[in-house]
This record gives C-alpha cells, sequence and structure tokens, in this order.
C-alpha cells in the first residue's frame, strides 16, 4: 500500500470543480452555445467534476479501498486480499493535510488499524493494534501481556488453505545477487507452513488467530525493541516491555515471526491514523488468475 491516490484526486477534483463554477458563474458557455458546443476542459468539468467529487468524499471521509501487499497480517489477511477500511472510525481527517476536524471514534485493543509508516508517511500499512496510549504492553516467553494481565490465548487447529500458502512469500530479489523463483517461493510457503503454530488470541471485542514458528523469535532482531529493553538482547527476544506514551500506539502483525512492525520501528502517531480495515471483499491471487470472492468476510 505504498501509493496514496488522493495525491491525484484531490487536485483534479479541485481543479475541475474551479473549471465548473467559472463557467457557472462567470463563462457561461454550457449555457449560451449549449451542451456539446463549449471549450472541452469545461466540458470536462462538467462531465467529471460531479463524479469525482463523489469518489473523493467515499474514499476520503467514509470507505477507502486497500490492496494487502504482503504475509505481515497472516492468516487474518493474505497477500491479494483487497479490503474495505472505515475511514471516520478514528476521526474525520481532510484529504492531504491529515488534520483531524471532527472526533467520531478511537481505536480499541485489537483493531485491525491502516496507518502512514511513521519512517515514510507516503505508505500505508496495516497492523493489529496491541498498545493504547500509556499501556504498559510486555511478552514473557510466548505470553503478550497488556497492563500486566495476560491477553486470553489458546492453542488451535488450523489448517491454512495450499492456494493462500503458497502466496507466503514473493518471488523477486531477496539479497544481493539472489532471486527466489516463482517455484521456490511456493515451496519455501509451503514448508514454512508445516512447522507453524497458530493461537487464538481475544483482545476486547476482538478474536481472532495469530501465527507463530516455533525455535524463532523476531523479538532478538527487533531494533526498537533492543534500544528500549536491552534485556531482549540477552533473552534472544523472549523476554521484553515497553511503554506507550501518549497520543501514540504499538502495532504488531499477525504473523508475528514475519511482520516488519512496531518492535522494529516504534510507536504509530494519532496523527497518522487513516481508518478501521473493516471488509474482505475480494482476492486476487497472483499472476492472470482471475479474482475470487471466496474470502469475503468482516475482518476481526
Amino acid at each position: 500500500m505504498d501509493f496514496d491516490f488522493n495525491l491525484v484526486l484531490v487536485p483534479l477534483t479541485l481543479g475541475l470543480g474551479l473549471l465548473w463554477l467559472l463557467d457557472k458563474l462567470v463563462f457561461k458557455q454550457r449555457k449560451t452555445q449549449g451542451r456539446g458546443k463549449e471549450s472541452w476542459p469545461v466540458r470536462w468539468a462538467y462531465d467529471f467534476f460531479p463524479v469525482l467529487a463523489v469518489v473523493l468524499i467515499v474514499r476520503s471521509f467514509l470507505i477507502e479501498p486497500f490492496n494487502i501487499p504482503s504475509s505481515s497480517m497472516v492468516p487474518t489477511l493474505y497477500t491479494g486480499d483487497f479490503i474495505a477500511v472505515n475511514k471516520y472510525a478514528y476521526g474525520v481527517r481532510l484529504p492531504l493535510t491529515y488534520n483531524k476536524v471532527l472526533e467520531t471514534g478511537s481505536p480499541e485493543h485489537g483493531d485491525v488499524m491502516v496507518f502512514r509508516y511513521p519512517e515514510n508517511p507516503s505508505i500505508y500499512y496495516i497492523k493489529r493494534l496491541i498498545g493504547l496510549p500509556g499501556d504498559s504492553v510486555s511478552y514473557s516467553n510466548g505470553q503478550l501481556s497488556i497492563n500486566d494481565v495476560p491477553v486470553e490465548t489458546k492453542s488451535v487447529a488450523f489448517e491454512a488453505d495450499p492456494q493462500l500458502t503458497s502466496q507466503l512469500y514473493n518471488p523477486g530479489p531477496i539479497a544481493p545477487g539472489q532471486v527466489l523463483t516463482e517455484n521456490e517461493a511456493i515451496e519455501l510457503g509451503q514448508q514454512e507452513e508445516q512447522q507453524v503454530q497458530y493461537f487464538q488470541e481475544t483482545q476486547g471485542q476482538h478474536q481472532h488467530l495469530v501465527r507463530y514458528l516455533p525455535g524463532m523469535n523476531s523479538s532478538q532482531y527487533a531494533p526498537f525493541l533492543q534500544q528500549k529493553s536491552p534485556e531482549v538482547v540477552s533473552s534472544l527476544g523472549t523476554q521484553w516491555r515497553i511503554t506507550v506514551p501518549e497520543g501514540q500506539y504499538f502495532v504488531m502483525g499477525d504473523n508475528r515471526d514475519r511482520s516488519a512492525d512496531g518492535r522494529f520501528w516504534g510507536f504509530v502517531p494519532d496523527d497518522n491514523l487513516a481508518g478501521k480495515a473493516v471488509y474482505i471483499w475480494m482476492h486476487k491471487p497472483p499472476g492472470l488468475n482471475l479474482p475470487t470472492f471466496a474470502r469475503n468476510d468482516s475482518i476481526d
């Protein structure tokens, strides 16, 4: 999710809207010359401005579609999922400036949030909200806790769709001089799936699955955690604790050992929030495969 369509939509809508208004009040080409005889810029303004204005309002203040480009939220979301994001869940914000103009709600534990990546705000990320402002978030030997209260967690049997498992890794360059072929990516995903463990977590009103790789803990490679919790270095990531500052949030991916999330780069400021992911409306497998609607469902 690395392109903000509003960078094109907003200027184009404002430009056509201004031209439409000028013709209504000043030029009056459509009124004097008739439909189809006005200049092409004026004709475009009449034809496209109303449509673009509706699209802008819906995308900016109501619902915006996003595409999932990675497997950091598996098994909740897979690469190729198209989701709908509630743009007013955390307040109504102006497009491009992102200033909040109306309070309509606030994030809650367990929400799946879309936000602008703090280290590069032009890129959108999606993760699960773990820590609210003021929370103490800790992890000890497999147990996640919020304010020293363990998150309700239980092991579950879960069999992933083989077609989705084959999309866990994207083919392409993975290191200097090393390229992962399509077949190698599929095989790597299938091999990894044979080792994983799934757990069901309950956070607030949300009950969802998380995915762990036995024998691996990505927290030991997380620079932010190592900076905030020196004990992480000695414990190989099996124990850590952070406190979430006011006005910021701590997020993690559901694919816990395959997610570059807040453990690596820190907190999400409230100003960066874009909305709450609420629904999977389509899945597009890679290549020339047709989209499928078999995964249509609400996001918990």
